[in-house]
């Protein structure tokens, strides 16, 4: 039988459960019995105080205790004296014997010995056998010579001590006492049985109790067993509020992000697929033409085929570069390097595309010195590709703006430029691999949509970010943010 984790949950229940009853069942029955056995010398001991009352009676009768020196059985006449419980007779009222009169009338009376009893004493706890007298001096009257520890009394008469009684007190409810036992034997069975039915039941609720927390789980265990089948759009139940139900959002955020991967991995295998085909579907062609005689070998062909090859061979470099960074690859050599020395000369460079595509290339560095640890040639690379951007798709006659600045800790170039804009829920997108916001344009310009996607790839690796937002020169400002060089 495989040890599930209900039964497991059960289980561990119902250990805990029977520890905790058994061991309240072995307290209350050994508390019960402690209890009970005090509530008997408690009771013992007011008998002991009338034992005390009767000798000293006894002892101004006789004018001491040679009446009970070594006489055992002129104790029983005592005891028969008190409660019925220590008489021959159960139901017997106490009787007091008269005191024997002296031959002649004179003196003390003189104690004789007591007519022979018919049949037992009823003592069911043995108070006569734990009970011992001692004189005025502490010599034994009656019972052992060594009294042990226990319960005391002293004899007065007049104000005087005159002996002391001594009782051992009871430890347990012997089998002799029947009635202690079986009072005992009853208290302690009804706790075991009422022990053993609240262990069958707590056994029960916890099987319940198990079932019924492992019902978020057995959903969740669903959900996994369908995603790992390939089944992304599978979503589990939210049955409750606690942890379990964390679990179950948990779990349907990864599955709504899988889904959505695994969307984007369709939409980027597609777009690849006919990214490559086209130009390889040029070069067919080209070829062909070549081979067939419709077209002539001459520069104008080899050019044309040229381009084509930079091209696929742009577009394989890009995604080359996106595989290395999704596997952790993508390495960086990092320097230090004062950003606002290292843009002058690339930013002169790109001045005269600019003025040949009838565009405005400004920028502003500021005074500040802007240090960075960055693998320059990777920095050289994002700013090229913003820049390959802004000349690709303004139009001409606008501006483009580069702007640097240093801002808590964190050295901030933003690129401006002016119309064409995109539109408002496409910001968050520039950033997707081959996303286009009009893919015909963005092919006939040359640009493959991996351009942004590489930027994202080689900041994140520099501990940066990258972000687009609406620009006031009415077209996109790209916000690049690197930490600055700790000292």
């Amino acid at each position: 039988m495989r040890l599930t984790i209900a039964r497991k949950i059960a289980l561990a229940v119902s250990a805990i459960v029977i520890l905790c009853i058994g061991t309240m069942a072995w307290l209350a029955s050994v508390n019960l019995q402690r209890g009970f056995i005090a509530y008997l010398n408690e009771m013992q001991a007011q008998d002991l105080d009338q034992v005390s009352g009767l000798l000293a009676e006894r002892y101004k009768q006789e004018g001491g205790f040679d009446w009970l020196r070594g006489r055992p059985r002129a104790m029983r006449d005592v005891l028969d004296q008190m409660a019925p419980q220590f008489q021959m007779e159960p139901d017997a009222p106490p009787q007091r014997r008269p005191p024997p009169v002296r031959p002649g009338g004179y003196g003390p009376p003189r104690p004789e010995d007591p007519p022979p009893r018919q049949g037992p004493l009823r003592d069911p706890m043995a108070f006569a056998q734990r009970l011992s007298v001692l004189d005025e001096q502490g010599r034994p009257l009656v019972g052992p010579r060594d009294t042990p520890p226990g319960i005391e009394r002293a004899i007065m008469v007049d104000g005087r001590q005159v002996g002391s009684v001594h009782l051992l007190q009871l430890r347990q409810a012997s089998s002799a006492n029947t009635s202690a036992a079986s009072f005992l034997r009853a208290q302690v069975r009804d706790i075991l049985l009422l022990s053993g039915v609240l262990l069958l039941v707590a056994v029960a609720l916890a099987a319940a109790l198990a079932r019924h927390l492992l019902r978020p789980v057995a959903a969740v265990h669903g959900v996994t067993a369908r995603l790992a089948l390939g089944e992304f759009s599978a979503r589990a139940p939210v049955l409750s509020r606690d942890e379990l139900g964390e679990l179950a959002l948990h779990v349907n955020a990864m599955a709504q992000e899988l889904e959505r991967n695994e969307q984007q991995r369709r939409q980027v295998m597609a777009d690849v697929s006919h990214e490559l085909r086209t130009p390889l579907t040029v070069i067919r062609g080209e070829i062909e033409a070549l081979l067939d005689g419709i077209r002539k070998a001459d520069p104008g062909a080899l050019e044309s085929l040229h381009g084509e090859v930079l091209r696929l061979t742009k577009l394989v470099d890009d995604l080359h570069q996106l595989a290395l960074a999704d596997a952790g690859d993508l390495h960086c050599e990092l320097h230090e390097l004062d950003w606002r020395d290292a843009l002058p000369p690339l930013l002169e460079r790109y001045r005269a595309r600019a003025a040949a595509a009838g565009l405005e290339l400004a920028w502003a560095l500021g005074y500040e010195p802007a240090p960075v640890m960055v693998d320059a040639g990777r920095l050289d690379q994002v700013v090229i590709n913003l820049l390959e951007n802004s000349l690709r798709y303004t139009e001409a006659g606008g501006r483009i703006a580069v702007v640097l600045a240093v801002r808590g800790g964190h050295a901030e170039l933003s690129i401006d430029d002016s119309a064409p804009g995109v539109p408002p829920g496409a910001y968050a997108r520039l950033f997707e691999r081959l996303y286009r916001v009009d893919r015909a344009r963005t092919r006939e310009r040359g640009g493959s949509g991996l351009g942004l996607s590489i930027c994202k790839a080689l900041v994140a690796a520099h501990g940066g970010e990258i972000v687009a937002q609406p620009s006031a020169l009415g077209g996109v400002r790209i916000r690049l943010r690197l930490p600055l060089a700790k000292h």
